[in-house]
């Protein structure tokens, strides 16, 4: 099976081995869990087959009335606007019953359309030309808005793969009045023009890039459904509001605070809801912060910048005292331990022999003794016969006698000169 998401149509166009059941680079992908399974019954087996369009960033549910059993990665044409669409099978079987309910669509409802057939070479080929087409049509219909001063951005546009309906993707702050704009598009492309208005989310997950954390946007791979995010988010996890720092590359806020905001929200409510200010015999004391990881509330007095960490026990016992009338001397703080005790490191014992650096001097000091001595040298050197010395001290030197004997010793070694005898 080729890459089906990123329209290569290569075995490794992706670099996932042919198939993007992980959803590498199609962020609508969904894992089939439940295709290698063996269906019981066929005659009660679901007959919606969910299909991805346009390189995974559209998909729809079509009902499969034909006698074909399709799988995960099938090209199909599909019915479309006074016309036929071409997309690939991305569910099939029961998990799609799983989709329908998440997305809430009825499995007997009539606005389902159909699948047409198995997607023959002809339309294939027909889909790749409308396919081709559609960065030409985006740069014309992007110089069309201009000229017509119509304060909008274009952001995408799919066409259907017969070539009969377009779908122009785009953003704009206010609202727009475009019908002058259709009836130009359908002119020059020859198209019936449907206008669709994405938010800046959208956009962002269309084109891609690489967040603040160095991963892939999570808008472009698997982030689907986009919430709402406000600065709340940022305050109850006690992130500073900085705009540069919390907006992502859409301009809004990023998706990611929304991530763990349930966890801090389930962690503040054992903490006291009016406490922000509390009054002590030296003034009053006004909440910085709430630290959930610590149990603790960090307090700050109005003539310093010192701040106070007090428990939840504490800070109720004083709202307590407060509403009696009762002011305390002084806030009862709580020693905060930078770090990590230092780990005390474990003596180890050394049983190999017991050697120490003292023994393996004095076998250094002895050896060096008995090279000195002459009874070891280095490098081969005790192979070497030393010259013996006399009684006074000296080496004993050859004499003039031992000097010819050795050369007649060498004379008598070698062979006779040829010549008269």
């Amino acid at each position: 099976m080729g890459c089906t998401s990123c329209g290569t149509g290569k075995p490794n166009g992706c670099k996932s081995n042919g198939g993007c059941s992980t959803g590498g680079c199609n962020r609508l992908n969904v894992y089939d869990w439940l295709a290698d399974l063996p269906m019981d019954d066929r005659a009660n087996a679901c007959r919606i087959l969910e299909v991805s369009f346009n390189q995974g960033s559209r998909k729809d549910f079509y009902r499969n009335n034909t006698a074909n059993i399709f799988t995960k990665g099938d090209i199909i044409a599909v019915e479309g606007v006074s016309g036929f669409d071409v997309g690939t099978v991305n569910v099939t079987g029961e998990l799609v019953r799983l989709q329908l309910k998440k997305k809430k669509v009825d499995e007997n409802s009539p606005d389902i359309k159909r699948v047409l057939r198995l997607a023959t070479d002809n339309d294939i080929a027909k889909w790749k030309e409308t396919k081709l087409r559609e960065k030409q049509v985006l740069i014309r219909s992007r110089a069309i808005a201009r000229q017509l001063k119509v304060d909008l951005k274009m952001s995408e546009v799919e066409i259907q793969a017969d070539a009969r309906k377009a779908t122009f993707y785009y953003i704009a702050d206010e609202r727009v009045d475009f019908r002058e704009l259709i009836r130009i598009y359908a002119t020059e492309f020859k198209v019936k023009v449907e206008m669709k208005q994405i938010g800046a989310r959208q956009e962002a997950g269309k084109v891609g890039g690489i967040g603040s954390c160095g991963r892939e946007l999570c808008c472009s791979t698997w982030l689907t459904d986009f919430k709402s995010v406000n600065t709340n988010a940022a305050r109850y996890q006690n992130l500073s509001i900085n705009q540069t720092k919390l907006s992502g590359q859409c301009g809004r806020l990023k998706c990611c605070l929304n991530y763990e905001l349930d966890t801090y929200l389930d962690a503040l409510q054992h903490f006291p809801d009016d406490a922000d200010v509390i009054e002590v015999a030296k003034g009053r004391a006004f909440l910085v912060k709430k630290d959930i990881f610590r149990n603790l509330m960090w307090y700050t007095m109005a003539d310093s910048t010192k701040h106070y960490p007090l428990t939840i026990e504490t800070v109720k016992k004083i709202k307590d005292q407060n509403s009696k009338g009762i002011k305390p001397e002084a806030l009862e703080t709580v020693e905060i331990v930078s770090g990590k005790p230092k780990e005390v490191e474990p003596e180890f014992v050394d049983v190999v022999g017991q050697i120490t650096l003292k023994s393996l001097e004095k076998n250094n000091r002895k050896r060096k003794e008995t090279i000195g001595k002459g009874t070891i040298t280095d490098k081969g050197t005790a192979n070497r016969r030393q010259p013996k010395k006399t009684s006074s001290g000296r080496p004993q030197q050859h004499t003039q006698n031992q000097k010819n004997n050795s050369k007649g010793n060498n004379n008598r070694n070698r062979p006779p000169k040829k010549g008269n005898a």
